[in-house]
């Protein structure tokens, strides 16, 4: 038995550099720093921690986690959060989605066995033919989707999403524009307040915006919605290419067909998937993908 074991346990609702709030069983919130320089914690963990002061505690040990969702370039490590029991990548008509984002994602949340939907926002705008065509491929792999038009269907909007949120906890990834902003004060009357509440415990208000934030949807703390900052770079540092293809269905279904156990999908005769490619069963887009992503790994092109 630990000597922490008999500390309050904690779940991480924001951070801020050395600076988190964590949530008691009761919903009382406390802001905490973790002992030491080092710190481990995200959003979503369970942590141990014991007061400081009359307005401070101490983290001094993070629950093991479940599941951890991150990116990851040559040179820093960005946690979205942990413990998470599905993720929502909400993209939209308007803006233009990048498919490469979207892939990246999508195999991050493979990785860390997270199950995934994809929400196509604004369908109420013209260009939803062509966001519907750029989807296919990601139907066609039997991901789960939804169409949303938040703003001039909120009802109907909501409708498709608390049943689907119910009793989780829910990552939202997506690009500026999307509409998370909407989804957030849609489902959750006092958004606001809860991020004030946060605001006045970090004493600043400039980061309510920057920084992954956890929201209850419903009065007894069962349903949780988890807003993240947009990203301009996706990072997959942590995948080896040899298991870059195994993370993507599409890839996976044909990768076990070629005549090299050791194939990379780029230049070797006999390749199941490029022949899967150049038979439309796997999308030229999604294939041009892999081959960057590989590239970035250190498979140089042929």
């Amino acid at each position: 038995m630990s000597r922490f074991d008999d500390l309050a346990l904690g779940l991480v609702v924001r951070g801020h550099g050395r600076h988190y709030i964590i949530e008691d069983a009761d919903g009382k919130r406390q802001v905490c720093h973790p002992r030491g320089k080092k710190s481990d914690c995200v959003v979503g963990d369970m942590v141990r921690w014991a007061p400081a002061s009359s307005d401070e505690g101490v983290i001094e040990r993070v629950e093991p986690r479940r599941n951890l969702l991150f990116r990851q370039d040559e040179w820093k490590t960005k946690s979205f959060a942990a413990n998470l029991d599905q993720l929502l990548i909400l993209v939209a008509v308007e803006p233009v989605f990048s498919e490469s984002q979207l892939c990246r994602a999508l195999i991050a949340a493979e990785s860390a066995g997270i199950a995934t939907t994809i929400a196509l926002n604004k369908t109420d705008l013209p260009g939803i033919a062509a966001a519907r065509a750029r989807l296919e491929p990601y139907q066609a792999m039997g991901l789960s989707m939804m169409e949303l038009a938040m703003t001039t269907d909120p009802v109907g909007s909501s409708a498709k999403l608390n049943p689907w949120l119910q009793g989780k906890r829910t990552l939202v990834l997506g690009p500026s524009g999307t509409g998370k902003s909407t989804m957030i004060n849609m489902l959750i009357p006092d958004a606001r307040a809860q991020v004030g509440d946060i605001s006045v415990a970090l004493n600043s208000g400039r980061h309510t915006t920057t920084t992954t934030a956890w929201y209850w949807v419903d009065a007894d703390r069962q349903t949780a919605l988890i807003d993240s900052p947009g990203f301009q770079e996706f990072g997959l540092q942590q995948i080896t290419p040899a298991h870059l293809p195994l993370l993507m269905p599409d890839l996976r279904q044909h990768a076990d067909h070629c005549r090299f156990y050791n194939c990379t999908h780029q230049h070797e005769p006999g390749c199941g998937v490029r022949e899967a490619v150049d038979a439309g069963a796997i999308s030229a887009s999604r294939f041009r993908i892999y081959g960057e992503i590989l590239r970035e790994l250190g498979i140089k092109r042929w």
